[in-house]
C-alpha cells in the first residue's frame, strides 16, 4: 500500500494575509521493502525563514537528514518491513500516528511503541521493526545535530 498524506502549507498573500499556499497529496516513495516515506517539508539554517512561497517539500538531494537543516517526513512501515540498524547525526522528534512499532536499540533492548507514543531519538543506533499485523505510520522531524561524543569517542552516522 502506497502512503498518501494530505499536506497543507500556509503562507501570505501580497497584503500579508494568511493563506493556504499548498493543499495537495504527497505520495510515499519506497525506502526499502515494507517502508514508504513522504517528504513533507524541509528548512535550512536558524532561525527558520518563513518568507516566500517556495515548496521546500520538493528540495532536491534530501537524504534521511539535511545538514544544516530540518526534515519533516511521514514513514509507513508494513508488517515484516526490512530491517535497517542506523544512526543519524540528528535530533529526531517522532510520533506514532497509527499502529504499533518496535524500536530495537543496539544494546539488545526493544522498546514497543503504540499510536500516540512519542520518541526523542538522540543520535543512537536503532531499527524500526513492525512485528505486528497492521501498518504503522510515524511522523518524524529530524534536526541536524553534531555527531555524538561519548568518553572521548565520536559516534558517527551509520547505516
Amino acid at each position: 500500500m502506497t502512503l498518501q498524506v494530505r499536506r497543507v502549507v500556509t503562507g501570505h498573500d501580497a497584503d500579508g494575509k494568511a493563506i493556504a499556499i499548498i493543499d495537495d497529496i504527497v505520495t510515499g516513495e519506497p525506502r526499502r521493502p515494507g517502508a514508504d516515506a513522504s517528504l513533507i517539508w524541509t528548512s535550512m539554517g536558524w532561525p527558520n525563514n518563513n518568507d516566500g512561497s517556495e515548496d521546500e517539500g520538493k528540495r532536491e538531494g534530501v537524504a534521511t537528514t539535511l545538514p544544516g537543516g530540518t526534515v519533516f517526513r511521514i514513514l509507513s512501515l508494513e508488517p515484516g518491513n526490512a530491517p535497517r540498524m542506523h544512526r543519524t547525526d540528528s535530533l529526531d522528534y517522532s510520533v506514532v500516528l497509527s499502529g504499533e512499532i518496535d524500536m530495537d536499540l543496539d544494546d539488545g533492548v526493544t522498546v514497543h511503541c503504540k499510536a500516540g507514543d512519542v520518541i526523542v531519538q538522540r543520535g543512537t543506533v536503532h531499527n524500526w521493526a513492525n512485528r505486528g499485523t497492521e501498518t504503522c505510520v510515524l511522523a518524524f522531524v529530524l534536526m541536524d545535530a553534531k555527531p555524538v561524543e561519548v568518553g572521548g569517542k565520536t559516534l558517527l552516522a551509520e547505516g
